[in-house]
């Protein structure tokens, strides 16, 4: 699966998750490729896409059913796998659907690790 998205990403010659990375935690590795692909599923004619919504209205407070993140531990996690491509895409799917992580983001002071 891994060479596989190689090929999706820059025609093959795209950074992949270093293999440490992929040894440690292949689960997680796996776990956020679904995540993704998911979230980036074309929305139906009348239904818009239930991952993209959840990622949308994730970490609300005004969201009852929103799930509780500490979102220092999710920039840092973030800012620490930003040579993966998966990384990268989860940042910029947050980035622009999820004002709070947006927000977020944008409040730190420390933006060039990140960068």
């Amino acid at each position: 699966v891994a060479g596989l998205w190689t090929v999706f990403t820059l025609g093959g010659v795209g950074s992949k998750a270093s293999p440490q990375l992929e040894r440690c935690s292949p689960l997680a590795n796996q776990s956020l490729l679904l995540l993704l692909v998911l979230a980036n599923l074309t929305d139906a004619p009348d239904t818009p896409n239930p991952y993209r919504q959840a990622i949308i209205t994730a970490f609300s407070s005004s969201n009852p059913h929103a799930f509780q993140i500490n979102f220092n531990s999710l920039y840092t996690a973030l800012c620490e796998q930003q040579k993966s491509d998966q990384a990268t895409l989860l940042l910029y799917t947050l980035l622009h659907q999820n004002s709070n992580v947006r927000t977020y983001v944008l409040a730190r002071t420390d933006i060039e690790n990140l960068v």
